[in-house]
Parts: C-alpha cells; structure tokens; sequence
C-alpha cells in the first residue's frame, strides 16, 4: 500500500515539488533557526586579533596575485593533513577575514600552518625565483614584489572598512594604522604602541632584507609569517573538551 501511494506522487510532478519543498523547508528550519538564539556561532580562542596594519596590505597582496587559487588555508580534521601541516584549522582562525581564504583547491600545499615554518629569506627567494628553492615548483615568479614599494597612505580607510564588515578595529587602531604599519618593519623603532594595540607577539623586523624601504614583499612575508601563529595549540583545549 505505501509502495503504491508512494508511486502516485513519483508520477505526480506537481505533489513530488511541493512535498519537495516541504522536506527541505523543515531541514533548513532545524538547521537555520537556532542560531537565532546564539549570540556566537565561533567559538572564543585565546590568541586571536585582527590583523595589523602590515599584515592586512600583506593579505592584499596575497588576494590581488590570486595566490588563493593555489593554495587553500584550511587544513581539515583529518589524520593526513593533520601530520602534514599541522592542527586542523578552527573557525576563529578566519573569524575577520574578508573574504576568507579557505580556498576550493591545492596546487600547491596549504598555507594555514606556514608562519615561522621557514625564515623571512626562504619566502622572499621563493617569491623572487620558486624553483631556486623548490625546484619541482610551478608557482609563478614575483620578483617584482621585493622592488614595488608598499602604498600605505590610506591603509587607515582598509582597516575602516574591515570595521564596518564586523572586525573589532579601535579608534586607536585605525588612527595609528600608517605609524603602526611602519612601526612593524622597524626593528630598531619603539614597537610599544604596535603593541599595546596588537599583543606582544607581533612579529617587528625587516622581513625583505631591505631595511632601506617598505616594500610589498615585506607586507606579503609578515602576512605569511603570522598564519597559524596566534593560536597555541600546545595549550588549547576543544570547547567541548573544557571543564
């Protein structure tokens, strides 16, 4: 009997639609209503901040070379990307990205764990001339990076902009974004205020080996060197694993 009634509506076009409809109108509303009683769908994790000044060019750059169609940033939670590039990526990680850049393919190995895994001038030679370091390399070439210096004049509207979207920027933060910005390729400056606004791990120095000019290398190779470095997970415990 109920195979017969189901053969009705498979022949019905019209019934088979709506209560078609109707199926996927329930699953999305037990899926979707809940979280209008969540102030949070992220879970909180120690040692995230926005970007700085740097970093955000550096993520610019990073976007404007489509280096995300290469390269995914999201190691999933599984044993082998576990044991290739480390911890499976937390939702925090990309809770101010603007786009996010999980990316849909690897040509070449995720980026979500490569801060401080090489030295600044690993990166700015594979930048310059990728098979001089990873000789079966198919990446492109960008040694015009290392010599285009950085326009940051108006890098205060980018973190502006950020904030309207949703990332936390202080008043402080985008006020002093330029002194910030070059604050961070100064090794030899005062980085307290740099700081007092991002945490005392933000990384200051000279990443292209040019202390003479901030260049667009630089921006790019402090973006790459912060990735997968705010979190400890040495330390962090899964929110469902706390007591």
């Amino acid at each position: 009997m109920a195979l017969m009634s189901h053969s009705k509506i498979e022949r019905n076009v019209t019934v088979l639609g709506v209560l078609t409809l109707i199926t996927v109108m329930i699953g999305g509303l037990v899926q979707i209503t809940p979280l209008f009683w969540l102030e949070n769908t992220i879970e909180k994790v120690e040692g995230m901040r926005p970007y700085t000044p740097l970093e955000l060019a550096g993520r610019n750059i990073y976007i404007r070379e489509g280096c995300y169609t290469c390269h995914s940033q999201m190691v999933r939670p599984f044993r082998d990307e576990a044991e290739r590039f480390g911890h499976y990526s937390l939702a925090a990680e990309s809770m101010y990205d603007h786009p996010f850049q999980w990316g849909s393919k690897r040509t070449g190995p995720d980026l979500a764990r490569v801060g401080g895994r090489y030295s600044d001038e690993w990166h700015v030679q594979h930048l310059i001339a990728p098979t001089k370091v990873v000789p079966e390399s198919i990446m492109p070439a960008y040694p015009f990076l290392k010599e285009k210096e950085l326009k940051a004049a108006d890098i205060a509207k980018h973190l502006k902009a950020n904030r309207t979207v949703g990332v936390p920027y202080t008043d402080a933060q985008i006020e002093n974004a330029l002194a910030d910005l070059k604050a961070q390729t100064d090794p030899n400056g005062d980085p307290s205020g740099l700081e007092e606004r991002y945490g005392n791990k933000v990384q200051v120095r000279d990443f292209d080996g040019d202390p003479t000019r901030i260049t667009e290398m630089d921006a790019l190779v402090a973006y790459l060197q912060m990735l997968g470095t705010l979190v400890d997970f040495d330390t962090y415990v899964p929110a469902e694993n706390r007591r």
